[in-house]
């Protein structure tokens, strides 16, 4: 039951982080007029859908991330020619749907061959029904059906690349900035649960205890306070007991140990992890932590966002200045870390969940291709000459982005799973 119950939390956690991420972008482009064809979470395989006014949300199978699909992004899949016979449907004087296949089983339809059709700026379509030419205006939010598949037109106006620049960087923007205002909400919230570490504190506190580790024999217990090691005061000096203990791999220490209102002697031997160095007992400490008010939880929750986001570009630094494939952890090794916080209770996850929330935001904020980072070079870009860049060009390299990153992404799975199977 409770396996069930943290592969639910973590499950959760990232439908959380991307929905966030995606409604986003779905919600400012809707706010710039701009038709929203689909809101996936997830790549792959459709498992579930559901259509709501103009957009068709979808969970699919991959959870790798998701993807809020806008009208021009992408070349139009349905293209109408001249010459093609088609059967219109029409409503109050205007084109409602546009049938391109099975034209004998419609019915109450008006059939006949294309002579001109502009579906993104005149609406207008042109036929020659029984050697008659007729004009017909087409409904802004006209479906094309083919193959039993419905696809709404965007006009000029509703599509991604008609908007001005700024607001298709505030669309692209908003994504990240979703991820950071979720993570500012979210690291609030563990401040105003669990409270903030005191300055200078007075003592150390044993946090866990790790199964089968020299403190668990010594049975130190959660909760404990250590006064002395080798007979110097440890007082609030948390590194100090640390590097005691790494110094002193297979030799003997004597703890002094508060419990209670009880003090007793404990004689613990750290040894050797591997790939550790120094010696080990198997001990987190739990610094003591004062109480933290609604409007103080903002200040904390922005300490936190700079702090966190410090440690994020400084992996980034040590990633590149030395790069090995096995420092990287893909959506296995997340979700491994992940069930095992989970697994501390729903306040580390919470605070897990904050962390993940703004990686994702500065990750996506990178000027790698294919990335929110990279799109919005490029509006820069467009900014600055006055014009876009070939839209051509930019797909090509938006496109080889993604394969890249495809590829890096199966390699790092790849190596978490073997990861897994060595134990």
């Amino acid at each position: 039951m409770e396996t069930l119950q943290i592969v639910i939390l973590t499950v959760l956690m990232f439908f959380v982080i991307v929905t966030v991420h995606e409604w986003g972008h779905y919600y400012f482009a809707k706010r710039a007029g701009i038709l929203v064809r689909e809101f996936a979470i997830g790549f792959g395989p459709k498992l579930f859908s559901y259509k709501y006014q103009e957009t068709t949300f979808t969970l699919r199978l991959l959870p790798f991330g998701g993807y809020a699909r806008m009208a021009g992004e992408d070349p139009e899949l349905i293209e109408i020619q001249p010459g093609q016979t088609i059967a219109v449907k029409t409503a109050d004087g205007q084109v409602k749907t546009i049938y391109l296949d099975q034209l004998d089983n419609r019915k109450n339809v008006i059939r006949g061959e294309v002579i001109s059709i502009d579906l993104e700026r005149r609406l207008m379509v042109e036929l020659d029904v029984d050697g008659e030419p007729q004009n017909f205006p087409v409904h802004p939010a006209a479906m094309l059906v083919a193959r039993n598949q419905e696809t709404q037109i965007a006009p000029k106006d509703r599509q991604f690349n008609s908007k001005t620049v700024g607001q298709r960087a505030l669309a692209i923007f908003a994504g990240p900035f979703m991820n950071f205002l979720l993570a500012f909400i979210l690291f609030a919230v563990y401040a105003m649960v669990a409270g903030t570490p005191v300055e200078n504190p007075t003592y150390v506190k044993i946090g866990t205890i790790s199964e089968g580790m020299p403190a668990a024999e010594a049975d130190l217990q959660k909760g404990d306070i250590v006064e002395t090691i080798n007979g110097e005061a440890i007082g609030g000096d948390y590194t100090k007991m640390i590097n005691l203990i790494a110094d002193s791999q297979d030799k003997p220490m004597e703890w002094t140990v508060r419990r209670g209102d009880k003090v007793f002697d404990l004689t613990i031997t750290p040894r050797a992890m591997e790939g550790q160095v120094g010696g080990k007992v198997g001990i987190t400490a739990e610094f003591p932590r004062e109480e933290v008010g609604f409007v103080e939880s903002f200040a904390v929750a922005g300490k936190n966002m700079v702090t966190t986001t410090e440690n994020i570009f400084e992996g980034f630094r040590q990633l590149i200045a030395k790069f090995s494939i096995d420092d990287l952890g893909g959506p296995v090794r997340t979700f491994e870390v992940t069930g095992q916080i989970a697994k501390q209770g729903i306040l580390q996850l919470t605070q897990w969940t904050a962390i993940l929330s703004l990686y994702l935001g500065i990750f996506n904020l990178l000027p790698i291709p294919a990335l929110d980072g990279s799109r919005l070079i490029f509006l820069g870009i467009e900014g600055l000459r006055g014009k876009p860049i070939d839209p051509a060009r930019e797909g090509m390299v938006h496109f080889i982005g993604f394969a890249m990153l495809f590829i890096l992404m199966i390699a790092v799975t790849y190596n978490d799973i073997l990861r897994l199977i060595k134990g």
